[in-house]
């Protein structure tokens, strides 16, 4: 899973960033890395030292100094956790964390326990559509000879690109357009494509087509957009964008086309290109939607189109899943663990990190300034000029609250939670299903309710530095929910299948994915399901018996 960077913002003169000598140079965890903390009072005897110290990180400073002058070597700073009185230091030799561990201001000294990269794990997803029955049936993590697993079959995905350095893509064959499809500042094309084709190897998931078939991206959300697009957008784009990319795919030789998108009306135009691909043989699949009602999406609308709609791990259908006459197929779209290529920068408060989420719309850039108390933010204030707007979730919508700091010419917009646990949230403008995403020239980001809470109550009068601009993570994983988690996981049982008779036609393709799939909602075709949950190995069987 993603995990949030930890920074030490340190000052005071420390060092800020973990730096490696030659002396403690090894192949494995440092035993001399440790976890310090301090006890939270002091003695009258060592008022000179760290008991007088006002905070934290002076503590830490006369600490290093007392052991450099004692042990003749220094202690590396490498985080400092303000909340729990604690620091994290990596020490010359065994006799310094010895010296530690006798000094009257400090409670405890433990080692920094070594955190290894587990095995890689199977997403539910996989096994429900029966994928590893076909390519894995021992379980023994290796793919069996001579089974069908996507060989030979190429599945264009229509999304926000992909990052091709992510670890679980290595050594795939991956094409794309335009330039820049190889890079993906939202996340979800890179999701999607995990699992689809995920490697099978030691890091992370495994896709449906575990890393067999070979990929074609067309970019069409995001930074270094569509053919120079400059919205930078991940949340929507036009028809005939999405008709053009349709007949990209089918020229670059793709027999599947998958796309996690949609919108809810209809046009001929894009209604005939996309039955003009399908006459060329290419089958397209696309979301049914996460509108939870029954309008219809579309692409996934047309006849020449498979509707999916999602199922959590129980197959009952999602809460958000549309449900319309149109839908044909379901696969797994709750908490789909799969590939991220992002990585979140913290917020920094003086010295605090706290986890943070951009929030989807606002700028994709940092800003640094003192901070002010919004609250709900409901109207601007004059004192928000040039500061860090600190609001609570709750009463307005995130829209308008970012819309005040920059109406207010604020710098930037943190907003913390008003339930427990964190969150991501996105600017838009109407009332659900009705909703229209927006932008903001202000960098926004998220945070959960206890650290919004320990912000407000702890750190008035300390710079806040907001980065909401993408970070590249080459080994992410993230939990993500909707048709559009769906929808790869038919994409990549269709190819799996294709692959056991590539002499096969989409309609035949298509025809066996429905006849085979498990009837899970009343009794055959349902708006809910449709035809049931894709069950790979019978699809096989159905198509090789035609």
């Amino acid at each position: 899973m993603k995990q949030s960077k930890l920074v030490c913002a340190l000052g005071l003169g420390l060092a800020t960033l973990i730096a490696s000598t030659a002396g403690l140079a090894q192949d494995g965890p440092n035993p001399n890395r440790v976890w310090v903390k301090f006890k939270s009072g002091g003695s009258a005897a060592n008022a000179r030292g760290l008991a007088a110290a006002p905070n934290l990180g002076q503590r830490i400073q006369a600490l290093r100094g007392k052991l450099s002058a004692a042990q003749a070597g220094d202690a590396q700073l490498n985080y400092q956790f303000d909340r729990i009185n604690t620091a994290v230091m990596t020490l010359t030799s065994p006799e310094a964390v010895k010296a530690l561990r006798a000094n009257p201001e400090v409670e405890s000294v433990e080692i920094d326990q070594p955190r290894y990269l587990q095995a890689q794990s199977v997403p539910y997803g996989i096994d429900q559509v029966q994928a590893r029955d076909v390519w894995d049936a021992n379980r023994d993590g290796v793919l069996d000879t001579g089974a069908a697993n996507g060989s030979g079959i190429k599945v264009c995905i229509i999304d926000s690109g992909l990052n091709k350095n992510h670890e679980d893509f290595a050594g795939m064959t991956i094409t794309g357009y335009p330039t820049g499809w190889d890079t993906d500042t939202c996340g979800h094309g890179t999701h999607v494509a995990g699992t689809i084709a995920a490697v099978n190897n030691d890091k992370g998931v495994v896709g449906v087509s575990p890393g067999k078939v070979s990929l074609h991206i067309v970019k069409i959300f995001g930074s270094n957009g569509y053919n120079g697009s400059q919205h930078g957008q991940c949340s929507w784009t036009y028809s005939s964008t999405l008709a053009d990319a349709a007949q990209r795919c089918q020229a670059a030789g793709a027999k599947i086309i998958s796309m996690s998108l949609g919108g809810p009306s209809a046009s001929t135009a894009e209604r005939t290109a996309f039955q003009n691909v399908a006459d060329a043989g290419v089958l397209s699949i696309a979301a049914a939607g996460n509108d939870g009602n029954n309008t219809q999406s579309y692409p996934a609308g047309y006849a020449s189109v498979v509707s999916v709609a999602a199922v959590d791990s129980g197959n009952v259908k999602a809460s958000f899943s549309q449900y319309t006459p149109k839908v044909e197929l379901s696969a797994p779209g709750v908490d789909v663990l799969s590939t991220f290529p992002l990585k979140n920068d913290p917020l920094v408060v003086g010295t605090s990190s706290f986890a943070a989420t951009p929030v989807g719309g606002s700028r994709q850039a940092s800003a640094s300034a003192g901070w002010v108390n919004g609250g709900l933010c409901q109207t601007s204030s004059t004192t928000w000029r040039s500061k860090i707007v600190v609001c609570q979730r709750g009463t307005n919508t995130f829209y308008e609250k970012v819309s005040k700091a920059q109406s207010a010419k604020a710098a930037g917009v943190v907003i913390y939670n008003n339930v427990d646990g964190a969150f991501g949230p996105a600017l838009y403008t109407g009332t659900a299903p009705n909703l229209t995403p927006v932008t903001s020239t202000l960098p926004a980001v998220a945070i959960s309710k206890a650290d919004g809470e320990y912000l407000v109550a702890n750190l008035a009068g300390k710079t806040a530095s907001v980065d909401a601009t993408p970070s590249v993570d080459n080994a992410g994983y993230e939990k993500m929910s909707g048709t559009s988690m769906a929808t790869p996981h038919v994409s990549g049982s269709a190819a799996v299948v294709w692959s056991a008779k590539p002499s096969a036609t989409a309609q035949q393709v298509r025809d066996a994915l429905d006849a085979t799939a498990k009837d899970i909602d009343a009794a055959g075709r349902d708006d809910n399901t449709g035809w049931g949950l894709v069950q790979i190995p019978a699809a096989i069987a159905e198509l090789q018996s035609q």
